[in-house]
């Protein structure tokens, strides 16, 4: 694992969607097996790309993802590797079926990539606003579960994904994001990344709350308090090892996360720290409530997403104490 951190938190020109496109059509040319399934989204995803330069390894399922998953599942049983791409709600809710029997059960290289997870779905409202899709793959034995975080780390994923031998999901963003990292950084399945080091409290955050986490670092900086961020980009196999080191050295643990914080990374957190390192923990995320219609920076505002809601609930960690 090779990463260089950027964290400027300046906006990015290109679409994240470009980081998954061009990896495919990396791993396309490479390995004639890899095949790409979409749902009518092709424009939406811009794997247009793919249908043009390897035709004979690109499909598109039409608006019918119970079937597309069935379809990608069919195509790993006889040897390819499918990746399949909806929007993350139909990725999840509708087509979670198909998925853990078809693919999960029946242990099949079959990847699916759901676009616009939580409040970065933004216009499109709460009806295509997931906020437990992870969550319902995490429910999956030996699933993996992916929430990337900008340009870099999408493309890098991307690739390890190719070659996990079963199901895994990874949500990410479609259009704008923050960079985090600098293009070419490469990561491992599993193991988080430690971003700033800090003695006090550790905030663990991913996907589009790892730069707010970044911002939260320095804020906390400015008030005297040494803030550890990690960014936890695979929620399953969690890195448990990364959290308990943070959790017996620091003391209170933070989780930052653009989902249902009962059933998604600060779950799995708090599932680990109470078998095995119990200090004060609070989660900042999604507060059992649906999505709604409005700007990304609206929403996050909204739902207490921002660097701000960090800071506070580090500070309120850190007073449960002892």
């Amino acid at each position: 694992m090779s990463y260089t951190l950027i964290g400027k938190h300046e906006k990015d020109s290109r679409a994240n969607r470009d980081g998954y496109v061009s990896a495919m059509l990396e791993l396309m040319e490479q390995d004639k097996s890899i095949v790409h399934i979409d749902c009518d989204l092709m424009g939406c995803i811009n794997t247009g790309k793919l249908l043009k330069a390897f035709p004979e390894q690109t499909f598109n399922a039409g608006i019918a993802e119970q079937n597309a998953m069935g379809v990608a599942a069919g195509m790993a049983a006889t040897g390819l590797k499918a990746f399949i791409h909806s929007f993350g709600c139909f990725a999840s809710r509708r087509a979670f079926d198909q998925a853990f029997l078809s693919a999960g059960y029946s242990q099949l290289p079959v990847h699916v990539i759901g676009s616009d997870p939580g409040v970065t779905a933004a216009f499109n409202g709460a009806t295509h606003m997931p906020f437990e899709d992870c969550a319902l793959y995490m429910t999956v034995p030996n699933a993996v579960v992916i929430d990337s975080c900008d340009y870099a780390q999408t493309n890098a994923l991307t690739k390890q994904l190719a070659k996990q031998p079963g199901l895994t999901y990874m949500r990410l963003i479609r259009k704008g994001f923050t960079t985090v990292y600098a293009d070419g950084s490469e990561f491992e399945i599993g193991k988080g990344v430690t971003l700033r080091d800090g003695t006090d409290v550790t905030i663990i955050a991913s996907g589009i709350l790892v730069d707010e986490a970044l911002k939260a670092e320095e804020q906390l900086a400015a008030k005297g308090i040494s803030a550890r961020v990690i960014d936890m980009h695979t929620w399953k196999p969690l890195d448990e090892e990364l959290i308990l080191k943070a959790a017996s050295e620091t003391g209170a643990i933070v989780t930052a996360e653009n989902h249902q914080v009962s059933c998604g990374l600060g779950s799995a957190v708090a599932n680990l720290l109470t078998e095995k390192c119990l200090v004060p923990q609070e989660r900042i995320g999604i507060q059992n409530q649906f999505g709604q219609v409005g700007p990304q920076d609206f929403l996050m505002e909204q739902y207490h997403l921002l660097a701000a809601d960090i800071v506070a609930a580090a500070e309120k960690a850190i007073a449960r104490k002892g």
